[in-house]
C-alpha cells in the first residue's frame, strides 16, 4: 500500500526579510496560470516576487502587483493571475520580478494551523422549517507555533520586530515534501516561558493571518 502523507521533520519556516535582485523577463507566456521565462532565475515554489515594467495595453494587471511563484523550472516559473486574452508583453525583455529574501526562523519544535474556517450567515425565516445557513467568506485564522528561545537568533529577532512594529509579514512553509505554504500575516505574540530545573525556555508565537493562504504542490 502507498503511504502518501508526509512526515513533519524537516518542515521549514520563514519571515519575509526584504528583497532580493531583479529578474529580468525574457517572455511571457498569456493564460491562467501565467507563465514567465527568466533564465536561470533560482526562484522556489513559494517565493513572492512584484512584477514591474510589462509593456502593452493590459500591462497594469501585471504591475506593481505581487504573485506566489509555482510550478518551477530552471528557466521559467508561474503566477496565478489570469492574463488570458489580454494584451500584455515582457516590453522588449524589460520587465522584472523582484523576489523577497527571506530568513528561516529557527529552533521550531512543533506548530498549529492554519486554522481554517468560515462564519455561518443564519437565513432562516417564518417559512423555514429548519435552520437554513449560508457560508461566510473563508478565514484563515491563526497560525501557531513554539520555539526553543534563542533571543539572537536572526528569524527569532525578526519575529519581535515585527511584532513591535506591528507590521504585516509573509511567511512561508516548506514541508518535507518540498510542497510550500505561502501567507501574509500580523505576529500577535511572542511570549516565553520556563519550565523548572533542567527545563529549557520556550516562545509561543501567534500569527494572525490575513488573506488566503496558498499551497503549492512540491
Amino acid at each position: 500500500m502507498t503511504i502518501n502523507g508526509i512526515v513533519a521533520a524537516g518542515t521549514k519556516f520563514e519571515i519575509e526579510s526584504g528583497t532580493g535582485g531583479a529578474k529580468t523577463i525574457t517572455d511571457i507566456a498569456l493564460g491562467y496560470p501565467t507563465i514567465l521565462t527568466s533564465v536561470a532565475h533560482a526562484l522556489l515554489n513559494g517565493d513572492v516576487v512584484t512584477l514591474a515594467l510589462f509593456a502593452g495595453d493590459d500591462a497594469a494587471v501585471l504591475n506593481g502587483k505581487t504573485a506566489i511563484v509555482k510550478y518551477v523550472t530552471d528557466d521559467t516559473f508561474a503566477i496565478a493571475i489570469d492574463t488570458t486574452g489580454l494584451t500584455i508583453t515582457d516590453n522588449t525583455d524589460t520587465a522584472t520580478a523582484t523576489p523577497e529574501t527571506w530568513t528561516e526562523i529557527g529552533e521550531v519544535v512543533d506548530w498549529d494551523g492554519p486554522s481554517e474556517s468560515a462564519a455561518e450567515i443564519d437565513m432562516s425565516h417564518l417559512q423555514s422549517v429548519a435552520k437554513e445557513v449560508k457560508m461566510g467568506i473563508p478565514d484563515s485564522g491563526t497560525f501557531t507555533f513554539t520555539v526553543n528561545w534563542h533571543p539572537q537568533g536572526t528569524g527569532q529577532l525578526a519575529l519581535q520586530t515585527a511584532r513591535a512594529g506591528s507590521l504585516e509579514k509573509d511567511f512561508k512553509i516548506t514541508y518535507s515534501d518540498l510542497s510550500t505554504e505561502t501567507f501574509s500575516g500580523f505576529v500577535l505574540g511572542f511570549p516565553r516561558s520556563g519550565g523548572g530545573v533542567d527545563d529549557k525556555v520556550v516562545g509561543n508565537v501567534t500569527i494572525r493571518i490575513t488573506g488566503a493562504t496558498d499551497i503549492t504542490p512540491s
